[in-house]
């Protein structure tokens, strides 16, 4: 019985951002479980040979999220991965740069989400948007990012309290720091990307495989009673407050 919960024949899920990093990882792991898997990605042909279907998308753009929804027409599940960041503090930003780190990390997934409401409605289903540490956590140059996770986490609620009445749940994945294009500027600075692996209770960052179990939990029978939160995926970042162990 309970190994048969994370079973997803006969369900169709959408991954957005499913052609690198996380979300590839995610398309892996929901097809060897059984799904159906269509990628949309703003560079698509990373997902060739992985998906059943791909499309081009470009979240930040409204009238390019409806044109995707109306090919592709009936989902069980969306997994909305896509996050950019501009590493800068914010006496430093432009107001261009602020409005383009928004419109991916936020107005992106609140279109999608909106899309994907008419295509569960009647039948329920699963919504789980990638959010980070960095809704609870910051450090200097990650300011319009964290705000716009912050944001992520608060939809999720708001859709889930809007949603339970369709059977519709939706959650949050948050990863801490994961090796995937987004985090290259860290990893090719030695001193930063040791700093990350340091500030995790594991001392090593994760690969996009290890985001994949909290995601199929979360889509799947066996989180059907999961709705409005958030699984934090970190290594212990959040929580390990400071460094020094005095029994060393």
């Amino acid at each position: 019985m309970y190994k048969e919960m994370f079973n997803l024949d006969n369900k169709r899920a959408l991954v957005v951002g499913g052609a690198s990093g996380i979300g590839k990882a995610i398309v892996e792991g929901l097809k060897e479980f059984g799904a159906y898997v269509i990628v949309a990605d703003l560079k698509p042909e990373g997902a060739k040979g992985i998906a059943d279907e791909i499309y081009y998308v470009d979240i930040s753009d409204y009238e390019s999220v409806k044109e995707l929804f109306f090919k592709i027409k009936s989902i069980d599940i969306l997994v909305s991965t896509p996050g950019i960041n501009i590493r800068k503090r914010i006496e430093d930003y432009t107001v261009e740069e602020y409005k383009r780190i928004l419109a991916v990390d936020l107005d992106g997934h609140f279109y999608l989400a909106k899309e994907a409401i008419p295509l569960m409605k009647d039948k329920g289903g699963s919504m789980v948007f990638v959010s980070s540490i960095r809704a609870f956590v910051v450090e200097p140059g990650q300011g319009p990012y964290s705000m716009a996770k912050a944001g992520i986490i608060q939809m999720v609620k708001v859709l889930a309290a809007e949603l339970g009445k369709y059977n519709i749940r939706v959650n949050a994945l948050v990863p801490g720091v994961v090796d995937t294009p987004l985090t290259q500027q860290i990893k090719q600075n030695k001193k930063w990307y040791e700093a990350y692996a340091s500030k995790t209770a594991l001392g090593r960052w994760a690969k996009p495989h290890e985001m994949v179990g909290a995601v199929l939990l979360l889509v799947s029978e066996a989180g059907s009673y999961i709705t409005g939160t958030a699984i934090i995926v970190d290594g212990g970042w959040t929580a390990v407050d400071g460094r020094f162990d005095p029994f060393e």
